[in-house]
This record gives structure tokens, sequence and C-alpha cells, in this order.
């Protein structure tokens, strides 16, 4: 019993805790706000906000476009927004990010804090190294006070080629990792935030509200992990 349980710890670097809960959104203060999504008194009360404004992608003739997506009208706020753009293709035109950079403005007129734009791009793995370049000529057009946030896969962490993560270390200001599939947290998920203290990047974790969770031992105070972000959904407990 006594080696099982050690090997249990090994698998998981030492950062298991034994008993998981559900996510509840009142019990944190950041959160992704998307489409569709109902207003609700957690918002009301957030300190951070990623609220989906766009999303980028092929139209009906295939040109990529910008199409207003979730808060498609600028207005006041209390919390901190971050700017989210939903991404599914890398390749901008002119008139992309140019479109891009109109709505931060919108939104930088409003009162209130707009602490930068974030990009949601599953970016596979072994595609990092474009995602780098592209995220750095993204970052140019930015202004110079506006930050940058990227999601994440997990698989970044433990697959990704150390010069890759290095790379992007230098393009954003933080990864915010998916640590759900859908409506459920991965599983193994231990085995994935073990492999996290080898980033340098601050860096987030993305929870699925229902999901189950667990936080690890030791993620507290690992020095680059900065909080949780609680993804909102209809019909949550």
């Amino acid at each position: 019993m006594i080696l099982r349980a050690a090997l249990a710890l090994l698998l998981c670097g030492g950062m298991c805790c034994p008993a998981a809960a559900e996510v509840r959104a009142a019990d944190y203060d950041a959160y992704w706000l998307w489409a569709g999504v109902r207003a609700r008194p957690d918002v009301a009360h957030a300190r951070t906000l990623y609220l989906l404004v766009g999303e980028v992608g092929p139209g009906a003739d295939g040109a990529n476009r910008l199409k207003a997506q979730g808060a498609a009208q600028p207005g006041p706020h209390a919390a901190k927004l971050w700017l989210a753009f939903r991404v599914r293709s890398l390749d901008w035109t002119p008139e992309v990010r140019a479109g891009v950079l109109r709505k931060l403005a919108l939104w930088r007129a409003q009162p209130g804090e707009v602490a930068g734009v974030q990009i949601d791009f599953d970016a596979a793995t072994h595609g990092l190294a474009r995602y780098a370049s592209f995220l750095r000529d993204l970052r140019a057009a930015l202004p110079r006070d506006c930050g940058l946030s990227v999601t994440g896969l997990m698989d970044w962490a433990s697959q990704g080629a150390p010069e890759d993560l290095s790379a992007l270390s230098g393009m954003v200001d933080e990864i915010i990792f998916q640590t759900y599939r859908g409506r459920a947290t991965v599983e193994n998920i231990d085995a994935y935030l073990a492999r996290l203290g080898r980033l340098t990047i601050p860096y987030r974790l993305g929870l699925a509200e229902g999901a189950q969770w667990t936080a690890p031992n030791g993620l507290a105070s690992a020095p680059h992990f900065h909080g949780y972000v609680v993804f909102l959904r209809n019909g949550a407990p």
C-alpha cells in the first residue's frame, strides 16, 4: 500500500491532492464570457473578464474575415477586460488586423480598463513555431501598452519543443491552459500539470464550470502560476 501511494505521488510530480470538487463560478473572480451565455451575478462581480468580441475565419468565399461575436457593442465595464478573438486561421489580411485594432480602440474609449487582446487558437503542438511567428507580427501591430494573451492546449507543456515554448515567452504576456475538453476536466490532468514547471511564461489554468477539479499541491506557490479562469456556461450548477 505504501509503495502504491509513493508511486502515485511520483507519477503526478508530487502535486496530487486527494479530493475533487465541482467548479463553481462564485468561488473564482476571473471568467471567460462567450457568446450566448446569459447575464448573471457572477459576471457583475468579476475582477477579470475574457470577453469574446470577434471571430476570424473563412467566409462563404473562403476569404478570412473578422466577424462580430459575443459582446459586439463596446460599453463601460468595471472588470479588467481582455478582448478575446476566436481564431480559426492564422492567414490574416490587413483588413482583419485593422478590424482587430479598431475594436480594441473602441473598447478602450469606454470607461474601464482593457488589459489587452487574447487569441483563442487551437495551435497544434508541432505548429508552435509558426504560431510564434504569427504572434510576433500581431504583437508588433498592437499598441505598446496592450497585453497579449493566448489560450493553450495541455499538450504544449508536455510535448512542445523547449525552443518553441521559449519563442512564445517573448511574444505573449500569459498563456491560459485549457484543462478541459467539452464540459469535463481531461483525464490524467495531474500528469500534464506536473510538466508545467518547465515553463518560464506566466500562466493560468482554465476550468470548465461544473467540471470536477482538484488543485494540485504546490501549484499555488509555483512561480509562474497566476490563478484560474472559469469558462462560464448556461445551465451549470
